[in-house]
Formats: structure tokens, sequence, C-alpha cells
């Protein structure tokens, strides 16, 4: 099992610069961000421009990862591929298209993003339309020899009344996806305040993960005691402040890391263990961004096999 992270945490560096700081801190892989440019939409970047990526700029992106003898998990744009406005959910789509494109010249092997929905439809309907939009995709990713990996995020932002809006957060949903020739992206913070077991949760499913990332949760059990499971209903001027929770680096949360890890190893997980880093916490700054890794390098890094 190799150390990465998601590039994203770092969106004002050049993914030069982050692989130079990566090899010095001893991290193994980069997991790469590839959205178009958003303007200051959080948790995205563009590390790689795949709209306009041939086999120049995969030739230079592959030394630089040998340069730094660093691996490439997985090309990252985690989007609505679901998106309600028909313009937008053909861009998204599209994007993900040029994401497998631009992986099978690097040689990279997974690229991840999310199922995602229409809130304006029951989950039934929405799974009905995802695999329809899902079906060419997989087809692209099969030819190109990728894997098309889909993170179990909740993103409960996208949903009016904060409920999950990427229908990929649940074992259950796992083995639909599974139905279509998609992959799991496992991220165990978001399975911990579903009030789903991680460790227990991932055990049947690991020959079906190719990547994982690590990112870990703060619980504050008082504030759930008043706003319940979906989190503020009155005063929810931001629709991502939940309320009872937040993410935290690996170390800094509930998540079993030594009991998740040993789980993995026992069902043959040989992958990247990538950290996501977006933690409020640690989070403001380049500086305080950097220390937020090397938090979840020195909890990460003993559980992991040399």
């Amino acid at each position: 099992m190799k150390l990465g992270f998601l590039t994203a945490c770092m969106p004002e560096r050049t993914l030069a610069e982050i692989a130079a700081w990566a090899r010095a801190h001893d991290f193994d892989a980069l997991e790469v961000a590839a959205w178009p440019a958003l303007g200051d939409r959080p948790f995205t970047a563009t590390h790689l421009d795949v709209e306009s990526f041939g086999q120049r700029e995969a030739d230079a992106a592959t030394a630089l990862f040998d340069r730094h003898r660093l691996t490439l998990s997985s090309i990252a744009f985690y989007d609505n591929n679901l998106h309600p406005d028909p313009t937008e959910r053909s861009a998204v789509n599209r994007h993900v298209m040029a994401c497998i494109d631009a992986a099978a010249l690097l040689g990279c092997p997974t690229v991840g993003t999310f199922v995602g929905r229409d809130p304006s439809k029951s989950v039934a309907e929405n799974l009905v339309e995802a695999a329809t939009i899902f079906a060419p995709l997989v087809d692209r990713a099969g030819e190109r020899g990728v894997k098309l990996i889909i993170e179990n995020c909740v993103m409960e932002g996208w949903h009016p009344d904060g409920y999950p809006g990427n229908l990929a957060y649940s074992p259950e949903l796992w083995e639909w996806m599974f139905s279509l020739g998609l992959y799991l992206n496992f991220d165990p913070s978001h399975l911990v305040w579903m009030g789903i077991d991680p460790v227990e949760a991932v055990r049947p499913y690991i020959d079906r993960i190719p990547h994982a990332q690590a990112k870990d949760i703060e619980v504050f059990t008082d504030r759930r005691n008043r706003f319940g499971w979906p989190g503020k209903a009155v005063a929810r001027d931001n629709p991502w402040d939940v309320g009872w929770w937040r993410y935290r680096v690996p170390g800094l949360g509930t998540v079993d890391w030594r009991r998740l890890v040993d789980t993995l190893y026992e069902g043959g997980f040989d992958g990247v263990l990538s950290v996501e880093h977006e933690d409020p916490v640690w989070g403001g700054s380049p500086e305080r961004v950097e220390t937020g890794l090397d938090v979840a390098h020195h909890t990460l890094r003993p559980l992991l096999v040399a």
C-alpha cells in the first residue's frame, strides 16, 4: 500500500511544486485534481488541463512523476454527472470522458468522479437515468484500460434539504454501481456520520476498490441531538454546514485507522491510500495545509507495510 494525497488542497500551486513537496515529505503518490476552471469553488483545482491534453503533455507529466519517484494514482474530477441542468450535465459528462482519455495517455489506472443526483427526482428515477449516463463512460474507460471510480461522499450540499446529493453513500448503492461496471474510491469519513461502521462496511467489497481516500471526521453528539441526522434546518445559510460534524485529517477524528488499514490489507488491497485534506482547522493557508498533511502522514505511515 502506498501513501498519497489529493492535490486539490493546494490549488494555488503547480503540479511540479506539489510533486517536489510530496517527495520531500515522504509521500509516494498523488491523486491529481483535474477540474475545469471553476473560480474559487472550494476543494477543486486544475493541476492537469485534460481538455487540451495530448502526448506532449502526457510525456511531460510522466517525466515529472518519474523524476520525483511518485505514482500517479488517479485523476480526480468529482462533480455531478446527473446535474438537473441538461447543459451542465453534458459538460460534466464530457469532462469525465476527457479525464479518461488523459489517464490512458498517462498510464494512470483510475479516474474518480461522483454519480451525483437530480434533486427534483426520486432516488429510483435517478438510478435509472444514471444507468444510461454512465454506460458510455464505462465503455470508454474499458476501451482505454482505465477504471472509473466513484467516491462515496454524500454531497449533502447539493440537495436543498441536506439529503444525499451523490447516490453512492451506502453499500446498497455500491452494489448497484458495481453492476454498471463502476468501482469504488472508498472514503471512510462519510460513512461515520451516516451511522455506518466503515470497517465492517468495506470488508465484502475490497476487491472492487482499486483506490482509497483517507479523511477523518469529528462528531459532536450534543449538536446532533439538537439538529438530527440531516443537520441544521431553520438557519442553514451555508448548504454544507450540517452543524454537528466536521472533516479532519487522519488522526484527529474518530476513524480507527489501525483497524481500517489492517482490514484493507487483510482483504488484499495494495493500491494507494490518498489523503483528502478538507480539515477546516488545518486549512486557510498553504502553511497550515502542509501541517495538516504532515499530521496525516504521521498517523498513517507507521501503519503501512514498507
